[in-house]
């Protein structure tokens, strides 16, 4: 089946610019849908079709994706779809999600003959809008080989996981990841500062170092010139690190560190606001200490300056 209509449902920081790339591709007409109404206006005016209702979005198109801030939404979403969903379609969930609510989510499509795939999206926002971030999907190989053109499109490195669920809980897994390194970035350069090193000095030695990794070579970035703008919000943290901990008390893991992320990040949360910019954080770890970790010459937001890059399969074997 060649899917020409797509739909999409979630046009927030991350959603719009997934979206746009979409829309660049001209083979595809791309209608979009958002409780927002402003936030498709951009996509609007480069030819998107704004749709009124989820009826009418679903109704238009065989592939729709959903791109949603919370397992709830992605559930209301779908359950108030599900009346319009009809054996040509298929369904791409791209958000970071339960891995519960997906297989019982892609249960009630599959008993109206229609097609699942999860797909969510890692690698920052800067490599959503460049079209290079990387994708790990979940579902069957023929699902996977239709989504396929769409995907490409939307990011470079695309990794199969196998089954429906398996997607959604490597995404759990990174992000969970990623705030641990977040955490410990922000000790790192408090030691460092503390013991009067040049901050850049210590960016670039941890950069060619052992101890870096792709958290620090673009959070550490907006920590240091204040900005703290990776377009990622305390309460998505907050969610992500839930669901990872979710997982550990399901199957009986002693996680300390895990139970001390969602302490950390909840405290985060009520100090700070639900909607302040995740990698704030470290703005507690700042004043407590009575230090700012500013350094010149770092940029207030993320930019992959590279050109869109062709989409391949990471192969497993």
């Amino acid at each position: 089946m060649k899917d020409t209509k797509i739909g999409f449902i979630g046009l927030g920081n991350v959603g719009s610019k997934v979206a746009f790339n979409i829309l660049k591709k001209k083979y595809f007409t791309l209608y979009v849908y958002d409780l927002n109404i402003k936030s498709s206006e951009k996509l609007v005016s480069q030819g998107a079709i704004l749709c009124k209702s989820l009826k009418e979005l679903v109704n238009n198109v065989t592939v729709f994706i959903t791109c949603l801030p919370s397992p709830k939404d992605v559930k209301n979403v779908i359950l108030n779809c599900l009346p319009f969903i009809k054996n040509n379609h298929l369904w791409i969930e791209m958000s970071t999600t339960d891995e519960e609510d997906m297989k019982m989510l892609s249960s009630f499509l599959f008993k109206q003959k229609a097609q699942v795939l999860e797909a969510p999206i890692t690698g920052g926002q800067h490599k959503a809008e460049s079209g290079n971030i990387s994708i790990l999907v979940g579902g069957s190989k023929k699902n996977f080989k239709r989504s396929f053109p769409v995907l490409s499109c939307i990011g470079y490195k695309i990794l199969y996981c196998g089954k429906i669920g398996n997607a959604s809980t490597l995404k759990v897994v990174t992000n969970y990841l990623a705030s641990i390194n977040l955490l410990a970035i922000g000790e790192a350069l408090m030691v460092s500062k503390k013991y009067g090193l040049d901050l850049k000095t210590v960016y670039n030695g941890i950069k060619i170092s052992s101890g870096n990794s792709f958290v620090h070579e673009t959070e550490s970035q907006v920590i240091l010139n204040g900005s703290y703008d990776v377009g990622f919000t305390m309460d998505l943290v907050c969610k992500d690190v839930g669901l990872f901990n979710k997982l550990t008390k399901k199957f009986n893991i002693p996680a300390k560190i895990s139970n001390l992320m969602v302490r950390t990040f909840k405290n985060g949360e009520k100090k700070l606001g639900k909607r302040s910019l995740s990698t704030s954080i470290i703005k507690l770890l700042e004043n407590d200490c009575g230090e700012n970790l500013r350094s010149k010459g770092f940029p207030a937001a993320l930019i992959d300056s590279n050109k869109k890059k062709k989409a391949i399969e990471v192969n497993n074997d």
